[in-house]
């Protein structure tokens, strides 16, 4: 029986549709390969020479830049959603999911295919559940986006720390919009205690680097002279050079404040 069947509906049409998680037997993904094919240095020099004219991006760099944007998105989105919203552990893995690029040539269409023959799991105890969610972290970072953004590193020469920012970036968002407001108390707490680990206590060796990318990249709030406050990335993803007309991203660092930056800088 697919992982499908655990989820109750109402967690399922937020996995299905605001994070566009698919059973992957049970439709077709011709622009997709499953993500141990981009460990390949000729098979992702391809995919990037064949992805930047598609989604409009100038150079190898930013191709891989906006690639990771994305999905990191629907891999962070369907493993940790799952995880503290749903308390169940959906183990992606390079294997057994598909890394889907399909663009319309002004936007993402991509989804986010998993096998049904993925592994789901949950906590045995509460007092087993810290084990058991390193080991849900462990297989998201680790073993799936680790290997993967190395190797869009290597063959793109993007930053690495742009592309752990990039990650960074989507935990943020899913934890602080996405499940900031679930109706459920019990899910609520589980969400923020959760959170709190992955910026806090969670170890480095759980995201396959000698530091934890979730607390490095997370940079205080921002209060605007128009009363907003945004909390400004550390890194530029360069979407702005794949937008015509030209647009940044509302949490683009190019865009923050020059006192705020003189003020973090200490100058």
């Amino acid at each position: 029986m697919s992982w499908r069947a655990a989820f109750s509906a109402q967690d399922w049409a937020q996995l299905y549709g605001p994070l566009q998680l698919r059973v992957l037997e049970e439709g077709e993904h011709p622009d997709a390969l499953p993500p141990r094919a981009l460990f390949e240095p000729r098979r992702c020099d391809a995919l990037l020479a064949q992805l930047g004219p598609v989604i409009g991006a100038p150079t190898p760099a930013i191709t891989a830049s906006l690639l990771v944007k994305r999905f990191a998105f629907l891999a962070t989105g369907a493993s940790l959603y799952a995880m503290s919203a749903c308390n169940r552990g959906l183990q992606l893995t390079p294997d057994n999911c598909l890394l889907d690029y399909q663009h319309d040539g002004r936007r993402w269409v991509s989804v986010m295919p998993v096998s049904e023959q993925a592994v789901l799991t949950a906590p045995v105890s509460e007092a087993a559940r810290e084990v058991w969610r390193a080991e849900v972290v462990r297989g998201l970072f680790a073993n799936l986006l680790a290997p993967l953004l190395e190797s869009l590193h290597q063959s793109s020469g993007i930053a690495r720390r742009i592309l752990w920012d990039n990650t960074a970036a989507r935990v943020y968002s899913l934890y602080e919009k996405r499940m900031g407001h679930l109706a459920d108390p019990q899910s609520r707490a589980r969400v923020q205690a959760d959170f709190d680990w992955l910026l806090g206590d969670a170890p480095a060796a759980l995201f396959g680097l000698t530091y934890n990318p979730l607390q490095h990249f997370r940079r205080a709030p921002t209060q605007l002279p128009d009363g907003r406050c945004i909390r400004f990335r550390r890194t530029c993803c360069f979407y702005y050079q794949a937008s015509d007309p030209v647009e940044y991203c509302t949490a683009c660092p190019l865009l923050r404040p020059k006192r705020a930056r003189r003020s973090a800088d200490g100058t």
